[in-house]
């Protein structure tokens, strides 16, 4: 690998690219060509800083100085003084958030309070050179696993770790692991759910932008942990980059022998074939995942059997999503206790959130479990991008739980406030809490799959009532009717999209009642978002479009 006195990145995440980053990316390469530095300064394309609302965002290693905001006439004032002559651009340095109202003790750390360990590469190396990614300790973790653990060491060792799912459910990740290694049958699979489709939630394509290895090697290690000689990442299809990084990166792993057969001479098969999902956000279900791999249409499965014992194709699988594998590696280098020292009793490790909404610094932060709501929303994050009071959080995207101010000091933990998949979704004063659900409503009546009459009938009738009272109908026995409606929705449809889908609508109606009597019984809208002047029901406009 050649040697560069310095490296810069430059973020080509999602919204770097869309305020200019691929352009800034190719100017500064011919900049650098131009000023004869070809040989001394490499220029790479990058995942996501974290700092997207500060995009296009560059970093310069290896001082560590990120840029923030740099237009392509900043150019040739940063190759001349700061990459030629060795002088930072001041102007152009990241400085931090400055928010249009901010208390005067509030302190915003963005990078102080956060540990990173899943993004511990994003950001730091080329995500396309395997070279960087040994460097930085890559596949060492399935070096140690393949030539000086058994399998169930493995198995062992995640467990003492204390890993637990990341997706939402929470659930340990060692009783998967452990279930599929002792089911019976020869052949088995690794899955990777990477079918990330909830509004608010972006973790996981920061994880494959950035650093696509560490979750091939997680993968390589969970397959000889299980007993498993392939794997399967079903890669969300709108995650254009990401599938280009995931597949560039499986190549190459396979070029150098970390893929395919005979891995590190230990007589271990293992390979990895990259699968797009057609954007239908029930696959992030695991059952409805193995339905579409298998060709079929995406819907749930009745469970039992669970895919531990009957998956893909009737073979005992393995799926975890993208964060919980890259705990892996990490967990095997560093050891299981390292890891569970981290965090709460109960909550072991960091987690990922990605803020977003009416918050000053959206973009992907990664912290141990344990820190309270403020400290992220706060400290890290901000606070409000307007200045006006933060007045709800949806916790989890649209399928987690609503929280007000009073659960600010709440600390995220299993035990506590589970974060879900790690989505904040902020509200401040300005936003109409019932407007809020009733999007969130009509996106999972989009996304139901249809299958079970709870989920299918539930979730158009409870968007449909919502709808109208943002319109000005409805009477007050419709408020304890949507609430029955919802609850039997979480008792009896059959996954998780019809289980949660009521859930921000039923801890809003808790939360704030009164902005929603204000809504159905008085006709108004107090935050004076809701066209209540436009008397127009959804079966009226239905009626209207038959005639």
């Amino acid at each position: 690998m050649a040697f560069y006195r310095a490296h810069v990145l430059v973020c080509c995440g999602n919204t770097c690219s869309m305020r200019g980053g691929p352009a800034l990316l190719q100017q500064l390469a011919r900049l650098v060509e131009e000023k004869g530095l070809k040989d001394e300064v490499r220029v790479v394309e990058t995942g996501c800083l974290g700092i997207s609302e500060h995009g296009p965002a560059m970093v310069v290693y290896p001082e560590g100085i990120i840029y923030a905001r740099v237009k392509t006439a900043d150019l040739p004032e940063i190759v001349e003084e700061h990459l030629l002559k060795g002088r930072p651009v001041q102007r152009l340095l990241y400085k931090g958030p400055q928010a249009p109202k901010m208390e005067p003790e509030t302190k915003v750390t963005y990078f102080g309070k956060q540990q990173k360990i899943v993004l511990r590469n994003c950001g730091i190396i080329d995500p396309r050179s395997i070279e960087e990614y040994i460097a930085v300790g890559g596949y060492q973790a399935l070096g140690k696993a393949l030539t000086e653990m058994t399998p169930m060491q493995v198995v062992e060792e995640v467990k003492k770790s204390g890993l637990r799912g990341r997706g939402g459910a929470a659930f340990p990740a060692a009783l998967k692991w452990e279930a599929v290694a002792d089911a019976p049958g020869r052949e088995k699979v690794v899955v990777c759910n990477a079918d990330e489709g909830e509004p608010g939630n972006f973790k996981d394509r920061l994880i494959m932008e950035g650093d696509p290895h560490s979750v091939i090697e997680a993968m390589a290690i969970a397959g000889y942990a299980v007993g498993a000689s392939h794997g399967y990442v079903y890669i969300r299809g709108e995650y254009r980059q990401s599938v280009e990084n995931f597949e560039r990166a499986i190549a190459v792993a396979r070029e150098m022998g970390l893929l395919g057969s005979n891995i590190f001479d230990s007589g271990f098969d293992f390979d990895i074939t990259v699968y797009k999902g057609a954007g239908a956000y029930v696959c992030g279900e695991e059952t409805a995942l193995i339905e579409s791999l298998e060709g079929h249409r995406g819907e749930p499965r009745l469970k039992p059997p669970f895919p531990v014992t009957h998956g893909l194709w009737g073979m005992p699988t393995l799926v975890n999503n993208v964060e919980t594998l890259a705990c892996v590696p990490p967990i095997i280098s560093n050891g299981a206790y390292w890891f569970s020292g981290i965090g709460t009793e109960f909550s072991k490790g960091t987690k990922i959130f990605s803020p977003c909404g009416d918050i000053l610094l959206p973009g992907v932060i990664e912290a141990p479990f344990g820190i309270t709501v403020r400290e992220v929303l706060f400290d890290i994050a901000g606070g409000s991008r307007s200045g006006a009071d933060i007045k709800a959080v949806l916790v989890g995207g649209p399928s987690g739980v609503m929280i007000g101010p009073e659960s600010f000091d709440r600390k995220f933990a299993f035990e506590d406030l589970s974060p879900g998949a790690g989505a904040l979704i902020v509200m401040d004063e300005t936003r109409c809490v019932v407007d809020v659900v009733a999007n969130c409503l009509k996106f999972f009546a989009h996304e139901s799959c249809g299958q079970c009459v709870p989920c299918r009938e539930g979730c158009k009738r409870v968007r449909d009532i919502v709808y109208d009272w943002t319109r000005g109908e409805g009477d007050e026995l419709e408020l304890d009717m949507v609430r029955r409606v919802g609850i039997n929705m979480r008792l009896a449809s059959r996954c998780g999209l019809g289980q949660f889908a009521p859930v921000a609508l039923l801890s809003a109606m808790e939360l704030f009642p009164e902005e929603f009597r204000a809504h159905v019984v008085e006709k108004r809208c107090p935050a004076g978002v809701c066209p209540m002047d436009s008397v127009v029901s959804v079966k009226e406009e239905q009626l209207s479009w038959q005639r």
